[in-house]
């Protein structure tokens, strides 16, 4: 059994969930307000999420309490040797405890079966994650590469005001693709400045993207090469009611539906531009995840997607996207 530390809000719980289920684990299910456990894990894809901070093998749970947490330690059985560093997290501040007090109490429990302690290059990790009234123990596994700063926006080669965060970038592409990462082919058929393709490539994925504008195409192909030297990927200039890609051509389709300004450059209408998308998605592959700023279920079904779920995420005070997961 492992258990999943998740990141972000509360609001955010179920967005992380479906991307850790579809990219790296299996069997997942809520402990605590930013914990969850997980029956199996891929220890390789973990560090490419998002919505996850680390996962860890579970030795045992018990009460926020610095003497209960020993005793669990001492009781416990470890087939390993070697230095650690006891880790303690108050996950999303939930808990009325020291996180300090916790390591040292822990660590004492640790060295007393006979391990060194070094906080700098342990050869094991022991996390101590407490949440409200729960705490949960386990040797780490993984942890999230991270990097999301590097890639921001404003830092691109090619920016656009309103572009996606590289972390919403990254989750709604494992949402979508997760399962078929790394190898798999992933489309953008609006992809603007290139952002989720970003995120596609650096999981691994052969990535090709679409724009109806000339500056927009060639922006993004200027990112992609920025970011993606060594990965395979292309950006065409075409129009979203005439994809030049042959049927059943990708693993997963995801894109960001032009909204507010966005809808007026574009020139048709939101509805139209979204039906023609989703339509020629359903033809090249079978999956897609689209970020819109409503709810858009009615050409979902006429396009003959299913919509699976659909996430709430609000980015500030003008404007909530709608994640939505199709099969």
């Amino acid at each position: 059994m492992y258990y999943l530390e998740l990141g972000g809000e509360a609001s955010d719980t179920s967005l992380a969930l479906a991307e850790a289920e579809q990219a790296a684990a299996s069997g997942i299910t809520r402990f605590a307000p930013g914990l969850a456990t997980a029956h199996v894990i891929r220890p390789e894809r973990i560090s490419m999420l998002a919505y996850t901070r680390a996962a860890s093998t579970v030795v045992g749970c018990t009460e926020v309490d610095e003497a209960a947490l020993s005793e669990l330690v001492q009781s416990a059985s470890f087939s390993r040797s070697g230095t650690v560093a006891v880790r303690a997290r108050n996950v999303r501040n939930t808990a009325d405890i020291s996180t300090q007090s916790i390591e040292r109490a822990v660590g004492a429990e640790l060295v007393a079966q006979g391990f060194d302690i070094d906080l700098e290059s342990p050869k094991h990790e022991l996390r101590v994650c407490c949440s409200e009234d729960t705490a949960i123990v386990g040797w780490t596994v993984a942890t999230r590469r991270g990097g999301f700063g590097g890639r921001a926006p404003t830092r691109r080669p090619f920016f656009q005001p309103g572009s996606m965060s590289p972390v919403d970038a990254r989750a709604y592409v494992n949402i979508a693709a997760g399962r078929q990462l790394p190898g798999g082919t992933v489309v953008d058929p609006m992809c603007g400045t290139g952002g989720l393709l970003i995120e596609a490539g650096l999981c691994g994925a052969e990535c090709i993207g679409i724009d109806v504008q000339t500056k927009m195409s060639t922006g993004a192909a200027k990112n992609l090469n920025r970011y993606l030297p060594d990965s395979q990927w292309s950006v065409l200039q075409a129009d979203i009611h005439r994809v030049p890609l042959r049927a059943k051509s990708a693993d997963a389709i995801v894109f960001d539906a032009p909204y507010g300004r966005q809808s007026k450059v574009a020139g048709d209408s939101v509805e139209t531009l979204l039906s023609s998308a989703l339509h020629a998605a359903r033809r090249i592959g079978p999956r897609c995840v689209f970020i819109a700023d409503d709810r858009y279920e009615a050409l979902v079904e006429t396009a003959g997607w299913r919509l699976d779920e659909h996430f709430s995420r609000r980015v500030h005070r003008s404007l909530t996207r709608v994640i939505h997961v199709l099969t």
